[in-house]
């Protein structure tokens, strides 16, 4: 197996801000790839089959996090894992995928009784098959994330969405219904196996050591754990809003979700995949620890808050023009929902930071907390209506930014007080930016394709100046990582 040397002090910012950048590029491009796909996919399918799909994609959620175990971000974690490491992961991941599919296969018809889904019985053989393929190529995945081979992500996680993506298309065109949404996962994931076992020269050779996973299990344990705890309740409005209504309501809900997420969870998992490792690797140097949590939070707000704010700002109208009047439900929903994306990003860095330098526990003593707080938020929510529940997840997720950063505190030498301080200018600008698209809209006649049209030239350009008149340190440091990786090209 090729061994690659740990980054030197001075490479290793330069080497994460070229590796968010392809990881970002990535992210971009599958994101637009994958927005068109839905946006095809929702014009050809009804709420009731993508409300079919919520149950199936939400069981999946959990049994990925199941199979994995942690074991992967042990691996990425430890100083110099062996080649026992490696081979005891990956029969685990196999095997226990291998169980999983097979579980889940034969409960899917009572699951299709119980939620009055028959086409899950159906569904169940074909879709969970993603379970094992993402097993076999689990271990190349994480050699590349422990080499920063972000590059060579990028393009394989690239390649496996269009190859899907445009099955998908073309499945849905001729009429397969939800069984296009079905192949473009499992196919999507089957292209990414395929394509990471041919590009890696690691395969599963040497004798099984039970005694490497048990060396692991505790803190891997704990990551899977708080993972799984965190997948399960993020997913429980789907579980129970699909058994309390209609599907065609539970299909709007979890595509205003979808929806939200393509830009939200694109640049989280690029930062995150980058930012754990490379958090890890100077964990030992508190200073420099701090500015790095500090600055990674403050260019990622950059980004996303006046992304999050102006899809709020502009949801009328731009499921007008793009998805017609029979998504136009999921309007409400999506205004709403979009609000987390100021939360999320915060409290997966901090996250990140618990990660690298605690020792596991805390991060699932904390997960209980933040589940305590979500149980009592659904139990309030559910019953009353879908709106209520998606007022619920911003609740949410504001309660888990602020628990998260609060955890972190006592692993960094940055304080509370600086951390918001860095985060106020970009809030400000972020919030005068949505309140100038309003405006802009409601002094334009109805037309949904020009207030769409002018309402993002003016968030835009009202960003971008305000940014360059208030002279805010996250934009100056965008413009330095734009500048340096076009000098590099």
């Amino acid at each position: 197996m090729e061994r690659r040397t740990t980054p030197q002090r001075g490479e290793l910012k330069g080497q994460v801000a070229r590796s968010v950048a392809w990881s970002l590029a990535e992210k971009i491009g599958s994101m637009l790839l994958q927005m068109a796909v839905s946006l095809t996919i929702l014009r050809l399918l009804t709420r009731e089959d993508l409300g079919i799909m919520a149950i199936l994609t939400a069981v999946s959620a959990v049994a990925l996090v199941i199979a994995d175990s942690g074991f992967s971000q042990t691996l990425i974690r430890k100083a110099d894992p062996t080649p026992s490491d490696f081979k005891s992961v990956f029969g685990f991941n196999v095997g226990v995928s291998l169980l999983l599919y097979a579980v889940f296969v034969a409960l899917a018809p009572a699951a299709g009784r119980y939620y009055d889904m028959p086409e899950l019985g159906r569904l169940a053989p074909v879709f969970f098959l993603l379970l094992p393929v993402n097993a076999l190529c689990a271990v190349q995945n994480t050699l590349f994330v422990r080499e920063f081979r972000f590059a060579l992500l990028s393009k394989v996680t690239f390649a496996a969405a269009l190859a899907s993506g445009l099955a998908a298309i073309g499945l849905a065109l001729a009429g397969c219904g939800v069984w296009s949404v079905v192949a473009q996962r499992v196919l999507q994931m089957a292209v990414r196996a395929a394509l990471l076992w041919w590009l890696s020269d690691w395969r599963p050779r040497g004798s099984w050591d039970g005694s490497a996973l048990r060396r692991m299990a505790p803190y891997s344990l704990s990551l899977m754990s708080t993972e799984l705890i965190s997948t399960f309740y993020n997913k429980i409005p789907q579980f129970f809003l699909g058994r309390l209504y209609p599907a065609d309501t539970l299909g709007a809900f979890d595509q205003a979700v979808k929806l939200k997420d393509q830009p939200v969870t694109s640049a989280m998992q690029a930062v995150q995949g980058v930012t754990f490792p490379a958090l890890s690797k100077i964990a030992h140097d508190p200073q420099r620890f701090a500015e790095s949590y500090r600055q990674v939070v403050m260019v990622v707000a950059y980004v996303l808050f006046p992304i999050m704010l102006g899809l709020s700002a502009v949801a009328h109208d731009l499921f007008e023009v793009l998805l017609g009047e029979k998504w136009m439900p999921t309007v409400p929903y999506f205004e709403a929902i979009c609000l987390t994306g100021l939360c999320y990003p915060v409290a997966m860095i901090a996250l990140n930071v618990l990660k690298a330098r605690s020792d596991g526990r805390i991060i699932l003593r904390i997960e209980i907390l933040k589940k305590v707080l979500m149980t009592g938020i659904f139990a309030c929510t559910i019953p009353v209506s879908v709106q209520a529940v998606v007022w619920g997840l911003v609740a949410i997720s504001a309660c888990e930014a602020v628990v998260n950063v609060g955890a972190s505190m006592r692993y960094t030498t940055l304080g509370l007080r600086r951390l918001l301080r860095t985060l106020l200018p970009v809030t400000l600008v972020s919030a005068a930016m949505y309140a100038v698209v309003r405006t802009t809209q409601a002094l334009l006649p109805d037309d949904a394709l020009l207030r769409l049209s002018v309402g993002i030239a003016a968030g835009a350009g009202c960003y971008l100046l305000l940014s360059a008149l208030c002279r805010l340190e996250a934009f100056g440091e965008v413009i330095g990582i734009v500048r340096k990786q076009l000098r590099r090209k």
